[in-house]
């Protein structure tokens, strides 16, 4: 009798089992979160273990996932203890979070973060840059962006998973990635900004993405339904029509 129920009590067990793993992996891989450790090499050698996570949502073509809605970087600073942390939320003019972030780096006890922008629209929000970077500086306090010049050229290479880093993580099938297979991977990138961190103007940076300005709200118009206009009067009548704020509308660009 004692056999039989050790029995019944296995198989129930078992089957238990086989019915949550498919729950257990999507929390894990693509519905409502993944999270991971990656190991970042600094620029002088020495390596801090960061936490990251995102999170997918909303629609998207079948066989394809749903955009990043939320991001999360976070790290213990190895000099003064202290626990960091940089997130990126979808905002309502993209809908989806605005980067990939690339490389994490300390100097002078100060942190930075190189992110590329994440599409078209995300680039032309954070002002077309070109090599196509935005930089994060942490002093102590919060996260501010600064010019690209003021990276320290220590800098170099990316130390973070960059390109579709939930999906990357998913297929080596493991929670904490080492520093080398990020360098790897890093090394494997089609596009020269992608495989190391350029300081300088590249010609074909930005030629897919055509000049679109946002009024904040969602609404997004070519760079034409303004410079088109005859003076800047009647470019100014397009933004209120349009709902653009005066620090939105972009008409000074184009007119006097």
């Amino acid at each position: 009798m004692l056999s039989l129920i050790l029995k019944l009590l296995k198989l129930f067990a078992t089957v238990f089992l086989l019915a949550i793993a498919p729950i257990a992996n999507a929390g894990l891989f693509g519905f409502g979160g993944t999270s991971w450790k990656e190991e970042v090499l600094l620029h002088d050698g020495s390596k801090v273990i960061v936490d990251r996570s995102v999170e997918r949502g909303g629609r998207h073509e079948i066989g394809q996932k749903s955009s990043y809605t939320k991001q999360n970087l976070s790290f213990t600073h190895p000099t003064t203890g202290k626990s960091i942390s940089w997130e990126d939320k979808a905002t309502e003019d993209l809908g989806t979070s605005s980067f990939l972030p690339m490389a994490l780096d300390i100097y002078q006890g100060a942190v930075y973060l190189v992110a590329w922008p994440m599409g078209c629209l995300s680039y032309n929000k954070w002002g077309r840059p070109n090599p196509p970077y935005v930089v994060f500086r942490h002093s102590g306090k919060t996260w501010e962006r600064v010019p690209l010049q003021e990276l320290p050229l220590e800098t170099k290479t990316p130390n973070l998973i960059s390109s579709s880093p939930d999906t990357e993580v998913e297929r080596l099938g493991k929670r904490f990635i080492d520093a080398e297979t990020i360098r790897k991977m890093a090394s494997e990138l089609r596009q020269p900004e992608n495989r190391r961190i350029l300081r300088t103007v590249v010609a074909s940076i930005g030629q897919e993405c055509r000049a679109e300005y946002s009024n904040g709200k969602g609404a997004w118009l070519s760079a034409d339904w303004f410079s088109d206009e005859k003076d800047l009067a009647a470019c100014v009548r397009v933004c209120e029509r349009k709902d653009f704020s005066g620090t939105a509308c972009p008409c000074g660009q184009f007119f006097k």
